[in-house]
């Protein structure tokens, strides 16, 4: 992507469109197809980035300079200034572009890891010794920090950096933990490719930005709708598209709550939700019961099809190094947490968890590898 920096830092000004797509052949092609790539873009658009296509076919988030110069300088002044980026994710994602484009717009030139042959705590450590700025960040998401916090040298690296954004998928609070024991400067980011990527930091919203919660229930959890100069200006081609009915909101299909110091939490996505026996069920909050066991480095909980429940809860786990899983004991505790509804009827042992975007779940592979 360094050889694309001239082309960046004129989408930063304004003076062309940058549509990235991966080099992968069948995801570009995918992307290439969906984006329409080749077709005009409007003049006032500096960017345009595809979605994780989370519900099918990913939709292109449009960017104008000021909604990116916004996001850039908001995270900048959250993590206490200018600074100088290391790049160790997909650079077609919004993640991994921000990561490139906040650089840029303060004067650095990005370090880029080459991930071609997967992320390596090493060569990140190294990477991150050679970083020169006034302040040094990166942004991972929580399988690579998870691989990091593994490898001592990569923990020390860590410890380095003045700012570690965390984001693509929720952070399990034992991750969280560990990475705090130590003494890893890391920040939990929430946000998406209309969104420019991360605009709630450890909960907060970054200056500029507005959460609203609407429909809460008697718990206060509802859908969130994000407002502010970062949000995107709708989807490619698709003018009409009612999560921007509202201009200058986006309305996500997450479920989160905002507490009395206007802290947000996610508790989930509307359009994950499990229906079992005719009760709701949302995956992420038994996931969150299922991680804390010693013996679960990570999990994703899907809905299955079921005759008799319409789905069924099925748990899929990694296990921790050298531990053994026992699926009574998660069955109980997630019962005991929980309720005896949203306990997994199955629990199903994986190498590792299928990933999508720059770091999601893909639950639909799961689905199929089960079906």
């Amino acid at each position: 992507m360094l050889e694309r920096i001239d082309v960046l830092q004129a989408a930063l000004a304004g003076e062309v469109a940058f549509l990235p797509v991966p080099d992968e052949s069948t995801e570009a092609a995918r992307l290439s197809e969906a984006l329409a790539v080749g077709a005009p873009i409007g003049d006032d658009i500096s960017l345009v980035v595809s979605t994780s296509g989370t519900t099918g076919t990913p939709k292109g988030a449009q960017h104008t300079p000021n909604s990116l110069a916004a996001s850039a300088q908001a995270t900048h002044s959250y993590l206490g200034g200018d600074g100088i980026w290391l790049l160790a994710l997909p650079p077609h994602h919004i993640a991994g572009l921000q990561v490139l484009l906040r650089s840029l717009r303060a004067g650095f030139t990005p370090s880029v890891l080459d991930l071609r042959d997967g992320f390596d705590p090493s060569v990140f450590a190294r990477a991150v010794h050679d970083l020169d700025g006034p302040h040094r960040y990166s942004s991972l998401v929580p399988g690579q920090l998870l691989k990091a916090l593994d490898a001592p040298d990569a923990v020390r690296a860590l410890r380095e950096l003045d700012g570690l954004l965390i984001g693509g998928a929720a952070t399990p609070l034992p991750l969280q933990r560990r990475a705090a024991d130590e003494g890893v400067p890391i920040v939990r980011t929430y946000g998406m490719s209309e969104t420019a990527g991360g605009c709630v930091y450890d909960g907060v919203p970054l200056d500029g930005v507005t959460i609203r919660i609407d429909d809460p229930n008697p718990d206060g959890v509802g859908r969130v709708v994000l407002g502010g100069s970062v949000v995107a200006h709708g989807y490619r081609n698709q003018p009409q598209h009612p999560a921007f009915a509202e201009p200058g909101w986006f309305r996500t299909d997450d479920l989160g709550r905002v507490d009395e110091h206007g802290v947000l939490s996610i508790v989930g996505r509307a359009d994950e939700a499990i229906s079992s026996g005719g009760l709701t069920i949302v995956p992420q909050v038994v996931e969150a019961v299922i991680v804390e066991d010693p013996a679960v480095a990570e999990c994703a909980v899907v809905g299955m099809p079921d005759e008799r429940l319409g789905e069924r809860v099925v748990a899929f786990v990694v296990a921790a190094d050298g531990q053994h899983v026992n699926a009574d004991r998660i069955r109980g505790a997630v019962a005991e947490r929980l309720e005896k509804y949203a306990a997994p009827r199955e629990v199903v042992v994986i190498d590792s968890l299928p990933l999508r975007g720059p770091g999601k779940v893909d639950r639909r592979a799961l689905r199929e590898q089960r079906a």
